[in-house]
């Protein structure tokens, strides 16, 4: 993602389809859920619908699928037939498995589509069909589709297969680089939704719901940032966090004890610290949040350290809410925020 600042200057680069950007980013368009190149002739969104990547691969993290208009999984000024013919035929068939003689079928030998995606996109094209198929099911979730009826129209028929291929997603299998950075991803049922956990043998680094938006996207910079591999896998940290979760649900606990690191900078994590401080079944404003931060002045700043929280829960963004008494927003969605409001009012009675 780009620094807000930025932003701006791109959203004025796409009104106006300035070629002089091609190759350096990509929009994401809210409202439609495809990514586009900058030179793209469809009409222009609002600017607070687009946002903005380095790479079609982040777009792709991000759970946007590629514009058919501008196609931008081709290089600028060169359309890639066989290219475009693979994507059409993921998005046709977003469900199918890919199999080796899937590629023959389509005139084109397997390795060689292999090479070119991997070199171009920095990602296989199995992993591009297989992050769509997870794309195509957490948006049906985010539209509050059961999450049976989500894994079958993905292609899953079982919760278990869903679960491993949504963790598989997270990243490259184990290499043989011992500098690398081993974090396993473990799915947790709650009454609110299913969440991932993601932790190292001794700390937990992420805890989101899995239909937060830019989910992936997250899963990603954490790898980047801990030169990290993500594996499926259940730990002792992520047993802890899906034990005090069911006790947390359950009215029955306040105070998260599992060891959590944080991936912020130390404004960030200021913040953080400062919103765990917020007792148990109450509320601040943003204002009140910047106060004990001794930073009056900048209850933007922390309404966005606010909103890029990674461990949702644990650090509870869910209780600062409006000055004017509205809840205001929530990744995680409106709706939920009031349920864990509700459940922890309820338990301070």
């Amino acid at each position: 993602m780009f620094p807000k600042s930025k932003q701006s200057e791109l959203y004025t680069a796409l009104v106006n389809k300035d070629p002089n950007y091609e190759g350096i980013f990509f929009a994401g368009i809210k409202t439609t859920n495809i990514f586009c190149r900058p030179t793209c002739p469809a009409r222009k969104p609002n600017p607070e619908n687009c946002e903005y990547f380095k790479t079609p691969q982040d777009a792709l993290l991000a759970g946007y699928r590629p514009c058919k208009r501008c196609h931008p999984l081709s290089l600028p000024s060169q359309t890639s037939s066989l290219i475009k013919k693979l994507i059409d035929a993921v998005e046709a068939e977003p469900e199918k498995r890919w199999k080796d003689r899937d590629f023959h079928a389509l005139g084109a030998d397997p390795s060689t589509v292999r090479r070119h995606f991997k070199k171009r996109f920095g990602m296989t094209f199995v992993a591009y069909a297989r992050a769509r198929r997870m794309g195509l099911a957490l948006s049906n979730i985010r539209t509050g589709k059961p999450i049976i009826q989500s894994q079958l129209a993905a292609g899953y028929e079982s919760a278990s297969g869903f679960r491993d291929a949504f963790s598989r997603i997270m990243g490259t299998p184990p290499s043989k680089n011992k500098q690398q950075t081993h974090l396993s991803a473990d799915w947790i049922d709650t009454p609110l939704g299913p969440m991932i956990a993601i932790a190292d043998d001794s700390h937990l680094h992420l805890l989101e719901f899995v239909d937060r938006r830019g989910l992936e996207r997250e899963v990603e910079r954490l790898r980047l940032k801990r030169n990290a591999v993500i594996i499926p896998n259940q730990t002792a940290i992520t047993k802890s966090i899906a034990k005090e979760l069911t006790q947390y649900f359950q009215g029955k606990l306040k105070t998260f004890k599992t060891p959590t690191i944080y991936l912020g900078s130390p404004f960030q994590q200021q913040v953080w610290d400062t919103l765990r401080t917020i007792p148990y079944g109450s509320t601040w404003s943003y204002s009140q949040l910047a106060y004990q931060l001794n930073r009056p002045t900048a209850a933007r700043a922390v309404a966005r350290a606010n909103g890029t929280n990674q461990l949702a829960i644990i650090i509870p963004c869910h209780r600062i809410i409006n000055k004017d008494g509205n809840l205001g927003g929530y990744a995680g969605g409106i709706p939920r925020k009031q349920q864990l409001l509700n459940l922890e009012s309820k338990s301070v009675e």
